[in-house]
């Protein structure tokens, strides 16, 4: 397993899985009396929406370290592309919602976003970019013409 096989695409994923999970812990919404309210407080579907695009993308990762045909890694993009996609929009909810009467939101809320677009964009690239060969390729000899 080597980290110098993941390409562009796959990096910028990481650092938006990275960035998902690290909103989870960071303040999200301030709300006056009760306090200030993380990810956990508000767990609901948008997070879990967020959840599944932080695992797909943690997938993509590990298919492109493991594997060594092209086929998991791509299958793996096309669904993380599919659930970025819904935690972009998990998280575009997330920016405008404000659950328990919150009258701020906070720095969670924008890193969660930042990172879903980080998986979506790092995804897409994924499927745009050729992989390099694990091998050099074959070059037959020529058959002797007649």
């Amino acid at each position: 397993m080597s980290f110098r096989r993941l390409r562009f695409g796959e990096l910028l994923g990481l650092i938006g899985a990275i960035c998902v999970i690290a909103s989870l812990f960071v303040r999200s919404y301030s709300a006056g009396a009760l306090g200030d309210l993380d990810a956990w407080n508000t767990f609901g579907p948008a997070v879990v929406l967020e959840l599944a695009a932080v695992c797909a993308a943690l997938a993509m990762v590990l298919s492109a370290l493991t594997e060594r045909s092209p086929a998991l890694p791509v299958s793996s993009a096309v669904w993380c592309v599919l659930l970025g996609l819904i935690g972009v929009i998990a998280a575009l909810v997330r920016v405008f919602e404000r659950p328990d009467h919150a009258t701020e939101v906070c720095f969670g809320v924008y890193l969660a976003l930042a990172g879903s677009v980080a998986i979506l964009l790092g995804a897409w690239q994924v499927l745009r970019d050729e992989r390099p060969s694990m091998y050099t390729p074959a070059r037959p000899e020529p058959r002797p013409r007649p």
